[in-house]
């Protein structure tokens, strides 16, 4: 018998997200038979402990008889229980400051970690996550940063709204300039996310190159791959593969879009030794169009030269100057507006939940509990039940350490 407990988010400010919903914790029971379930009890979940309940699944505060423990956001110190595995986003395999103490607990409580977000496919492909609703929550937010910025409209934040349908609905509202033109970068699960939004918008899809040398009497936009805003140092031809491999050696090309645009979505993966797609010479140049950078990726100064740092759902725009490279007020007529909210899938939370186990329960869970031990979830364990970090991740121990 396996036994998986769903911990109560701990992190400040609270997450109200789930792994698993009741429904998705009534067909994994029917499927596999050797499983029991237990949820640790939660006031702020967006989906109450009395749901749970009513789908016959039991609550209990102490989690320490199950085998893995699973959540969504980073569990503090403080909850985690020594010599048990957990699942959840550790946010620590790029080395990032502000979660070293956490890894470091980890270790010193002989506790295994599968991170979420380094479950892949053979391929390297991310086989799990929250990146659709990252896409769909921040596009939306991003339309409606376009209404208030230009006056033209009033759309209802996402948090405000009880679901998806009630955020489609808001949709309905929107009135763009008849020559209005958006410009999004990135087509994996983010930017197709965002696509879903934009697909229900009066707004037509163009090819990046049509977008550069046609006029249009209708609002347009175009979805660019990694291609269409880099180039090569050396003028040879862009390669997909050669640029993901060797990003150092590319040029950004952006600017030529820039120059055609209102607004701009960034929903790509950005590498650091890539070059900055936006930068803050790009913003100077008298021929910059962009009023509004909805900045889903959301690098803080990074490759988009407006987005100083992330917002939040209570306070979610801000305005940059690019005469003084400042922070300024978002409805400054001289500044580009920001929306850059980090955590957007919060804002849809029983919709974001749902998404997630979804994909936890046809990626995911038959190789947890099926008969093949699975090098999917070998290859996301960051640390061992002996207190040490496997060898795929070992990289971390001058990170732990605090060198």
């Amino acid at each position: 018998m396996t036994r998986i407990g769903i911990i109560r988010e701990g992190k400040t400010p609270p997450d109200k997200r789930v792994p698993l919903t009741p429904a998705h914790c009534k067909t994994l029971l029917q499927k596999y038979p050797h499983l029991e379930l237990v949820v640790q009890p939660s006031a702020v979940r967006a989906i109450s402990d009395q749901e749970y309940i009513n789908a016959g699944i039991p609550l209990s505060e102490d989690l320490s008889a199950c085998d893995l423990i699973i959540g969504v956001k980073e569990v503090p110190v403080e909850m985690l229980i020594p010599g048990k595995s957990y699942m959840f986003f550790s946010h620590t395999f790029k080395k990032q400051p502000y979660n070293r103490l956490l890894l470091r607990a980890i270790l010193e409580k002989k506790i295994s970690l599968i991170d979420y977000e380094v479950l892949t496919a053979d391929d390297g492909r991310r086989l799990i996550g929250f990146g659709r609703y990252a896409g769909i929550v921040g596009c939306y937010n991003g339309l409606l940063a376009y209404g208030k910025k230009s006056g033209r409209y009033a759309l209802k934040p996402a948090h405000t709204c009880s679901d998806r349908k009630e955020v489609e609905q808001e949709l309905e509202k929107i009135d763009f300039p008849y020559n209005f033109r958006l410009v999004l970068t990135g087509r994996g699960r983010v930017g197709n996310g965002a696509r879903e939004i934009l697909d229900l918008v009066k707004i037509k899809e163009v090819g990046p190159l049509d977008y550069l040398v046609r006029e249009y009497d209708e609002p347009v936009f175009t979805q660019l791959s990694a291609g269409d805003y880099n180039k090569t140092k050396d003028g040879s031809k862009f390669a997909t593969a050669h640029f993901y491999k060797h990003p150092e050696k590319y040029l950004s090309d952006f600017m030529r879009f820039a120059r055609k645009s209102d607004m701009y979505i960034p929903c790509h993966y950005w590498d650091d030794k890539a070059p900055y797609i936006l930068t803050r010479e790009d913003a100077k140049q008298p021929d910059f169009r962009i009023k509004l950078v909805a900045d889903i990726s959301c690098d803080i100064n990074g490759p988009v030269a407006s987005t100083l740092r992330p917002s939040t759902i209570a306070n979610p725009h801000y305005g940059y100057l690019p005469s003084t490279e400042e922070e300024v007020d978002f409805m400054d007529r001289k500044a580009i507006g920001v929306m850059a909210i980090d955590n957007l899938p919060c804002e849809l939370p029983r919709d974001a939940s749902q998404d997630f186990g979804d994909e936890l329960i046809q990626n995911i869970f038959p190789e947890l509990l099926g008969k093949k031990h699975s090098e999917i979830i070998e290859r996301a364990r960051q640390t061992t039940l002996e207190g040490e970090l496997t060898p795929e991740f070992n990289y971390l121990e001058d990170y732990v350490s605090g060198k």
